[in-house]
Order: structure tokens, then sequence, then C-alpha cells
């Protein structure tokens, strides 16, 4: 068994039913909206959000058809924000899978992200509970806000980590916590159990976020080399951020201007990375995550006792392990 089958354990029922659920969610009777739905479906990840909601819920005293509903409509929310990054950020590649923008045009996958944006507050209403539908309404908002945001950042070339994080608060952190936090609504838990996997779903988005981020830095399986995919996109995340802020020597100010100059050729690239790698970029920013990692695990220790809570435990420690 597998760690992710693990995760699952306590859940096994519960999260079929989502499967099920999420799988009659994406369909239509419009031939070309069905084929990108079945290209989105060759590329679906490990579910990690609904996983998160629906152990959320079990640990608060148990999963319900609320529960079930909002795992599949925050999913489709997710689902709907990828494609429309995909094409904000021009990316053909999902998952070292084509993106939906690489097989059909940028007028489909937005108009696909819409339809399953549009699904997924349909299911919000679904729910019949208005605390439920003003968070994933939040959801949406923080997410375009955060897409902006890094925009910003790159284009001004803001270099300090407060900035960073909020990117990071907007763009994954939020999410998670909404996903967590709804799944503890939708069990009835108690205020403080709520406010407890808010923060862990929080805490979670930034380890996720900054471990997404050192991936960047280490050879992708496919070419055998860092793809620098975040520095090209004029990105500077935690690892750069670091190390072009604490090098005391002569080489920062040669490689803070090939950053404000944006001068992000196939060999300044390289020249980023090996700079973030011997400045202590990776190590701190692998010492930040597990400082959000530790901040998690004591926030959910506040949770009954039960297998569902101690599947939230492996889940955090997966996120940080994860090989992609």
């Amino acid at each position: 068994m597998n760690e992710l089958e693990a995760i699952k354990q306590p859940i096994i029922d519960e999260y079929r039913r989502f499967g099920d659920d999420f799988l009659y969610s994406l369909s239509s009777s419009t031939p070309r909206l069905q084929q990108a739905i079945d290209k989105i479906m060759q590329s679906t990840g490990k579910h990690m959000r609904p996983l998160l909601v629906i152990l959320a819920a079990k640990a608060c005293g148990g999963v319900t058809d609320t529960t079930v509903n909002s795992a599949v409509l925050l999913e489709l929310l997710h689902t709907a924000s990828l494609i429309h990054d995909d094409v904000v950020d021009k990316s053909k590649e999902r998952r070292g899978l084509p993106s939906l923008n690489a097989f059909f045009d940028n007028r489909v996958s937005v108009l696909v992200g819409d339809y399953l944006l549009s699904s997924a507050l349909i299911r919000s209403v679904q729910t019949g509970n208005v605390r439920i539908m003003s968070i994933v309404s939040k959801v949406g908002r923080e997410l375009a806000e955060g897409e902006i945001r890094q925009i910003e950042v790159a284009e001004e070339v803001i270099l300090d980590e407060c900035s960073y994080l909020q990117v990071i608060k907007k763009k994954t952190a939020f999410l998670l916590s909404a996903c967590a936090e709804i799944g503890a609504i939708s069990a009835g838990a108690t205020e403080e159990q709520i406010s407890h996997c808010r923060l862990f779903g929080e805490y979670l988005g930034y380890c996720f976020q900054i471990r997404d981020d050192v991936f960047d830095y280490y050879p992708d399986s496919n070419i055998g080399k860092p793809t620098g995919n975040d520095i090209l996109d004029g990105k500077v995340t935690l690892p750069l951020l670091y190390a072009l802020n604490n090098e005391d020597n002569a080489e920062r100010a040669y490689y803070q201007k090939i950053v404000a100059d944006k001068d992000f050729t196939p060999q300044h690239v390289s020249e980023l990375i090996a700079f973030a790698k011997k400045g202590g970029g990776i190590g701190y920013a692998r010492s930040r995550m597990m400082y959000y990692h530790d901040k998690a695990i004591e926030i959910i220790r506040k949770l009954p006792d039960s297998e569902s809570r101690n599947s939230l435990f492996l889940l955090a420690d997966c996120i940080i392990d994860r090989a992609k």
C-alpha cells in the first residue's frame, strides 16, 4: 500500500462516492466540450483537495452529503483555475502531459474553465449552506487576485519574502484552507474545530507551494535538467529570493541585474539556479516549509484522536515529501 492509499483508508467509501460524483459532474452533450473534459480526466492529479475536505469532515464528526458535494465543487473550482492559469502562463504542459490549451485554442480553454467554474458555483448553491457559498465565492476572488499579484510582483521585480508569501496565500493556501474549513462545516463541527481546520489547510498551502517552487531548481525527469520555468516567467521564488537578499558578495549585484533586466537567457537561468543553491536558498526554503508543516501538525493535534486525524498527519507529510 502506497502512502496515498494509506491516507485514504479511513474514508475509502466516502472517497469512492466523491470519485463517482466528480466523474458524473464532468459530462456534457456538447461534443467539443466533452472532448475537452475527456482530456482533463486524463491529466487529473491526486485529488489532494477533495481528500482534505473529506478527511477534515470525518475528523470533525462525520462525512455528509454536503461534504461529498463540497469536495466535488472545490475540485471543479481548482481544475478551472488550472485551466485558466495555463492560458495566462501560455503553458503547454500540465503534469507531464499536454495542457488543454495545447490541444485547443485559448478560446476553448477559457470557456471550458468557465464551464467548470459555473458548475462549481451551481453545486455550492445546492449545498444550501450560505456559509459554504460565501467561502467558495471568496476562493474564486482570491485565486484571481493571486494571479494578478504574481504578475505585478514579476513585472515590478519585487524581491521581498512578504510579497512572495502574499502570492502563495492567495494562489494556494486560501484554497486548501477553504477545503479543510468547509469539510469541518459540513460535518457540523464546533467553531473551534472549524478554526483549527482552516489554519491547518492554510499551513498546508504554504508547504505545498514552497515544495512546488523547489522542484524548479532540480532536474525534470523528462528533460534531465532543472526546468527554471518560474525564472523564465520572471517569478523569483523563495530559493532565489533568499540568495538575492542574503548573499553578501560581488556576485549578488550581477544576479540582481539579470533579474531586474529580465535577461533570462538559458545561460543566465542556469547561473541563477546555481546561485540560489550555492547561496543556501534551497536549504532556507525547506526550513520554511518545515516551519509551516510543524505548525500544521501542532494545530490539527487539537482535534479528537481518530484514524482520520492520523491521515491528516500523513497528508501533511505527503505534501512535503512528494516527488512531483
